[in-house]
């Protein structure tokens, strides 16, 4: 299948496989196309929580509005954004750069600086907002690349962000949830994957000039 066949056969899977669970390198190409994902800046202000427990995943299940892709599918995927950005967050992305490309620190540093004062005249409200904002760009990164490794896929915003964030510990680590992304494969009797793909033609939805 080529890359638009691929994402005529994605949809958002009602129904889960319960019995087939996604291999580790499966799995593992999701987690490189997550860290892979474009941010602004490049600070990755974003995190990846990776759920197997199927009993822990029942215990969110009410917060997720009854959706039982949260429980049937393989794995659930929790996007997270960071719950502040600190100038120690912007020193260390330039200290990886520096690193990673051996650019030196005195080339980086006005860009440091103003990437700094950026954050700073934010309020936590706009710098949670700014993050929210790329989490979407890694939602749909991570769907495309669904599509491709025939991985089915249910992207939700329906879900208590508080109550995951509770249970899970996130505060612990500095982050909040997000977005939930249930993924595994699709049950052979979820009829919704045999319908149609509706869409509205190209040139409606196209402007060329």
């Amino acid at each position: 299948m080529d890359i638009i066949e691929k994402l005529k056969w994605r949809y958002a899977t009602k129904k889960f496989d319960t019995e087939k669970t996604l291999p580790p390198g499966k799995l593992n190409i999701l987690k490189e196309a997550f860290n892979l994902t474009a941010t602004s800046f490049g600070l990755q202000t974003l995190a990846l929580v990776v759920l197997k427990d199927k009993y822990q995943r029942q215990s969110l299940l009410k917060y997720a509005y009854g959706q039982k892709q949260v429980v049937e599918a393989s794995h659930l995927l929790v996007i997270c954004i960071q719950e502040n950005i600190h100038d120690s967050d912007v020193n260390a992305y330039y200290e990886n750069i520096s690193n990673t490309r051996g650019t030196s620190k005195e080339i980086l540093d006005p860009y440091r600086k103003s990437l700094a004062e950026m954050m700073r005249k934010m309020t936590v409200e706009e710098r949670q907002q700014w993050s929210k904002n790329q989490a979407y760009i890694a939602l749909g990164n991570l769907m495309t690349v669904c599509a491709i490794e025939e991985i089915d896929a249910t992207p939700m915003e329906g879900f208590v962000p508080g109550k995951f964030d509770e249970i899970l510990n996130l505060k612990a680590h500095g982050l909040r949830s997000v977005l939930l992304l249930p993924v595994g494969y699709r049950a052979v009797d979820d009829m919704f994957s045999s319908f149609k793909k509706v869409r509205k033609p190209l040139e409606e939805t196209i402007l060329e000039l």
